[in-house]
C-alpha cells in the first residue's frame, strides 16, 4: 500500500512534521488562525514536555540499573579479596572486606549514574527544543566549534576527569577511606570523575582535583595496622619493658571495645631505634580499616600507665619538647587522618 500524500494545507499550516495536537484541531476546524495558536500555546509545548517526562523516568531507570549492575559486579569479587586478606591475617570469621566493596560501588555508581543523567539530560533538552521549532543545525555546529574552542582551554578538566576515572576503576580508594593524597589527608566525602572530597579531623573540607593527586596513600584498605613506638631511657631494663609492653597490648585488644577490630595477635618487634634520646621499641597490631586510630589511643594510655607503675622512665620521641610519652608510627602521622574519635 502507498503511504497518503502529505496535505499540503496542513503542511503549510503546521509544518512538515506537524504536531498531534495541530493535526487534529485542523482536521476539526480549518481554522488556520486558530490552529496555529493553539500549536503554538498548547500542541509544541505539550510534546516538548512529554519529551522531558520521558527523560525522566528513563533517567531514574537508568541510574538503578546502573547503580544495581556496578553493585552487582563489584559485590562479587569477594573471593579475590578474601584471598588477599588471607596471606596477611591468618584469622578467620571477621569480616572487614563488605564495607570496603561497598564503598566502592557506591563511589562508582555515583559517577557512571550522574554521567549518563548529563547524556540523557542533554539529548532530551535538544529534542524540546527542536519541538519548538528552533532549527538546531546551527545550535549543534556552533556548540561542536565552541566544544573545540573550550576543549583547548579545558585541559586539565579533562586531565581530572580521566584520572578520576582509572581512580574508580583501579579502587585507589572509596567513600569512607582515609587516605592522604599528598596534598591534603582526610576521609573521603564523596568522589566525583573531577575532584574528590575529603575532611580533615579539624573539620577543613578539601577539594582535590583528580588530577593533582600524583600518589595515593590508602590507610583504611583491606586492613590497618596500629603503630605506636614506645621511647623508654637508655639504660632502661629493656627485658622488663617489653614483658610489660607486650603483657598490656594484649589485655588491651581483648577489651570488649575492640572486639571484632582486631585481626591478629599485638607483635612487639624490639629496639627499633637506638639514639643518644632513648630506646625506640615498636609495636604492630593488625585491625579492620579505619579501627586502629581508637587502638593506638588506648594502647598509649595503658603502656604509659603501666611503664610508670614498673619504674620505667619513658620519654618523649626525639625532637618533641611536649611530654608525649607514647607517640604513634607512621601510620598516625600528620594527625589530619585521624578521624574523630
Amino acid at each position: 500500500m502507498q503511504a497518503a500524500a502529505p496535505d499540503p494545507a496542513l503542511q503549510d499550516v503546521c509544518g512538515e512534521t506537524p504536531s498531534a495536537v495541530c493535526e487534529w484541531l485542523w482536521g476539526e476546524t480549518g481554522n488556520e488562525v486558530l490552529t496555529r495558536i493553539v500549536d503554538w500555546l498548547v500542541g509544541r509545548p505539550l510534546e516538548a514536555l512529554v519529551i522531558l517526562l520521558v527523560a525522566w523516568v528513563v533517567e531514574r531507570v537508568a541510574r538503578r540499573m546502573i547503580r544495581r549492575a556496578i553493585f552487582r559486579v563489584v559485590m562479587a569479587d569477594r573471593s579475590a579479596a578474601a584471598r588477599a586478606l588471607e596471606r596477611v591475617v591468618p584469622l578467620t570469621g571477621i569480616s572487614v572486606e563488605e564495607p570496603r566493596r561497598e564503598s566502592r560501588a557506591t563511589s562508582i555508581s555515583t559517577v557512571v549514574s550522574s554521567t549518563a543523567s548529563v547524556l540523557i539530560w542533554v539529548l532530551a533538552i535538544l529534542l524540546a527544543l527542536g519541538q519548538l521549532g528552533l532549527d538546531l543545525a546551527p545550535l549543534i555546529a556552533g556548540a561542536g566549534i565552541a566544544g573545540v574552542a573550550i576543549g583547548f582551554g579545558a585541559q586539565n578538566l579533562v586531565k581530572d576527569c580521566i584520572s578520576g576515572l582509572f581512580m574508580l576503576i583501579e579502587d585507589q580508594y572509596g567513600i569512607g577511606d582515609v587516605v592522604d593524597l599528598g596534598v591534603a589527608t582526610g576521609t573521603v566525602e564523596r568522589v566525583t570523575l573531577r575532584t574528590t572530597v575529603l575532611r580533615g579531623q579539624d573539620g577543613t573540607v578539601w577539594h582535590v582535583p583528580n588530577g593533582e593527586v600524583r600518589r595515593v596513600g590508602n590507610r583504611t584498605k583491606l586492613w590497618s595496622v596500629a603503630v605506636l613506638d614506645v621511647v623508654v631511657a637508655y639504660d632502661a631494663d629493656l627485658s622488663r619493658t617489653r614483658e610489660v609492653v607486650q603483657r598490656v597490648a594484649e589485655e588491651v585488644v581483648t577489651d570488649e571495645r575492640f572486639e571484632g577490630d582486631v585481626l591478629a595477635a599485638p607483635e612487639l618487634l624490639g629496639v627499633e631505634a637506638v639514639s643518644a634520646d632513648g630506646v625506640v621499641l615498636r609495636l604492630l597490631v593488625r585491625t579492620t580499616p579505619g579501627a586502629q586510630f581508637r587502638l593506638q589511643r588506648a594502647l598509649r594510655e595503658a603502656i604509659k600507665s603501666a611503664l610508670d607503675h614498673a619504674g620505667v622512665d619513658v620519654l618523649p620521641p626525639p625532637g618533641r619538647v611536649a611530654a608525649a610519652p607514647v607517640e604513634g608510627g607512621d601510620d598516625d602521622a600528620g594527625g589530619a587522618a585521624d578521624p574523630p574519635s
